[in-house]
């Protein structure tokens, strides 16, 4: 300690002192002078790592190197192999002629400072120094209550934040008009067992959350078959496959800071058509094509028989059988058709 004396302080002491410690200044060797050439030193870069992070300590070897230490502030972390530090959070990662590697995890407020490692080569000492700069996000610590004052009066809005750097602080007033808004809902109509989206649009500022309900049941995503969809703005809910349970009443809510806006919808149900259905209107439709011209037929036959200065002659039984077999043909035509489904 004498040789240090009043220049504790000094890292060129605290560096002599560790190797006299480590016996890396041989018995008898003078000590020489901050700036003796006979005591190589380098300073390097300083490294910045964020608070949580994982920090490497690097420092080169060289095949003449004898001893060697990574020293902190007021300590030893490693001499060789030899691990001096109680702080599990640091450990030797490379131990070789070439690096002498050390690591600290989750890095704190406490780790930053100046780390030598020191080396004794076959002629002198050298050391390489480096600063480690700890950088903390920012926080709130501190932030005023919601308060109701009259209009007119003055106020006083505190907020208090901390972090390294130290950060810079807005403020922004948020205008009610900023209240989401939501888009009226549109029903929609799907057939049993098919797919069916209701979609929930909404303008806001900040982003609002969406929350959809089934009359007064909340429902959540992946809930008996349906699934919610939020992206941005919109939200949709999907029903995969609509059953006779599902057709009802919906709500969509958005919300955020600044209040909540709903809409409602309706699922209903809608019948596909068959081809039974279809057959069964397309049979009617072609019954009363068929009636009326029948209807027509014997109206403008009996008419031509039985006008006014009609003649009964031998032509009025060929109309007859050319009216017989034109409603024959039309009935063989109305059969074909009905045969055709």
């Amino acid at each position: 300690m004498g040789v240090c004396g009043y220049f504790a302080a000094s890292w060129k002491c605290l560096v002599v002192l560790f190797f006299r410690l480590l016996f890396l200044v041989p018995a008898g060797l003078p000590v020489h002078s901050q700036g003796d050439s006979q005591t190589d030193s380098k300073v390097m870069d300083n490294i910045t790592v964020k608070q949580g992070e994982t920090v490497f300590l690097r420092c080169a070897q060289g095949d003449i190197v004898t001893h060697t230490a990574w020293l902190n502030r007021s300590s030893i972390l490693y001499a060789g192999e030899d691990k001096w530090s109680v702080d599990p959070r640091v450990s030797l990662v490379t131990f070789n002629q070439e690096e002498f590697t050390i690591k600290i995890e989750d890095v704190d407020m406490t780790d930053e400072g100046p780390y030598i490692c020191a080396v004794q080569t076959s002629s002198r000492p050298r050391t390489t120094s480096v600063h480690i700069l700890v950088q903390v996000p920012p926080i709130i610590i501190n932030l005023s209550k919601d308060i109701v004052v009259n209009e007119g009066s003055n106020v006083t809005l505190m907020c208090q934040a901390s972090g390294k750097p130290e950060p810079s602080l807005t403020w922004k007033l948020l205008s009610p008009s900023d209240a989401p808004s939501v888009s009226e809902g549109r029903d929609v109509g799907v057939a049993p067992g098919q797919r069916g989206v209701l979609e929930c649009e909404v303008d806001s500022m900040p982003e609002a959350d969406f929350e959809w309900y089934r009359d007064d049941r909340r429902i959540f995503n992946d809930f008996d078959g349906i699934q919610i969809e939020d992206v941005g703005q919109l939200s949709k809910l999907t029903f995969l496959n609509v059953s006779e349970e599902d057709y009802g009443n919906y709500t969509c809510i958005a919300i955020n800071k600044l209040g909540s806006s709903n809409t409602s919808f309706v699922l209903y149900e809608i019948i596909e058509p068959t081809s039974s259905t279809l057959l069964q209107d397309g049979s009617t439709s072609v019954l009363d094509l068929t009636s009326s011209v029948l209807e027509k037929t014997t109206s403008e036959t009996f008419a031509i028989q039985a006008g006014p200065g009609a003649v009964q002659d031998g032509n009025s039984g060929s109309m007859g059988t050319h009216v017989h077999t034109y409603s024959c043909l039309l009935l063989a035509i109305i059969l074909q058709f009905l045969l055709s489904f």
